[in-house]
């Protein structure tokens, strides 16, 4: 496979940090905000916000939440935390699990003859008890994104925060996240930035080491990864969707520049692509 040769995926990381901290501060200023809340994973994009968000804001005006399912990694990232200064009741080391499986139970519990909607009703969740492993293991995922989100407007409200959101260009562009969950933020301050690009700025910011070799993660099941998934990588992913999108080129002249997997992505990007379109109004 090969790379773009005149490196057009390269970014100037101290331009890009006075860019992205220069939006933080005329985002809050113009929303009348002094403080944000994050997620934190311990992941590469939610590390690179943090830091940019400690570039503008003093450290009691920034709150972080490292809400897991499966497994805490709060040992990686409260050394970054103690590093900035974060106050101790700034943060939230919470398991969502007993939320999700609460959610889980409730719905799998629903009889179908409850479905039917009673006169002046619509009619409520059905579970479809047939769906295959792998519908009912996206669901799950779906339902942990939405209750992170939850948690974390939550939180906002409490302390008059605004929501800072983590995802970059490349799982825009695929429209690997859940609507209304991993999606919804009140700012993207990476979001501009495909995954590539990301590590980039990561480097620049000196991000642990530990962080940046791990493997991408949304961490919505034991053992997934987001490549995985996807069956293709981002280095590849990322060539080929700027070549698609930002410089307009077809799947067959991308192929033939020797990215094999082209087709793949796009058909990838294509087919999530009426998240970018919702909700359809009249």
């Amino acid at each position: 496979m090969k790379q773009l040769n005149n490196n057009l995926l390269n970014i100037n990381p101290f331009a890009e940090t006075n860019k992205i901290t220069s939006f933080i501060r005329k985002t809050l200023q113009d929303s009348g905000f002094e403080k944000v809340v994050i997620g934190m994973s311990g992941g590469i994009d939610s590390t690179t916000s943090f830091y940019l968000l400690r570039e503008v804001l003093a450290p009691q005006n920034i709150f972080v939440a490292h809400l897991y399912y499966f497994k805490s990694y709060f040992n990686e990232i409260e050394p970054i935390l103690k590093e900035a200064k974060i106050p101790k009741e700034n943060i939230y080391e919470l398991s969502i699990e007993p939320m999700v499986r609460a959610f889980q139970s409730h719905l799998e519990g629903v009889h179908p003859r409850f479905a039917k909607a009673s006169p002046g009703e619509s009619a409520t969740f059905e579970v479809l008890r047939n769906d295959s492993s792998e519908v009912n293991r996206i669901r799950l995922g779906n339902i942990m994104a939405r209750v992170r989100m939850i948690i974390l407007f939550d939180l906002a409200k409490k302390h008059n925060c605004l929501v800072a959101g983590t995802e970059n260009k490349s799982e825009h562009l695929l429209g690997y996240f859940t609507r209304h969950g991993d999606e919804a933020s009140d700012f993207e301050p990476i979001q501009h930035l495909y995954k590539t690009q990301v590590y980039q700025l990561a480097r620049y910011l000196k991000i642990p080491q530990n962080i940046i070799d791990k493997p991408p993660t949304a961490g919505l099941w034991e053992g997934q990864s987001d490549e995985g998934e996807f069956g293709f990588s981002y280095k590849e992913a990322d060539n080929v969707l700027f070549l698609y999108f930002d410089k307009k080129m077809t799947i067959s002249e991308i192929s033939k520049i020797g990215f094999p997997n082209a087709q793949k992505i796009i058909d990838y990007a294509n087919k999530n692509s009426f998240k970018h379109h919702l909700p359809h109004t009249l």
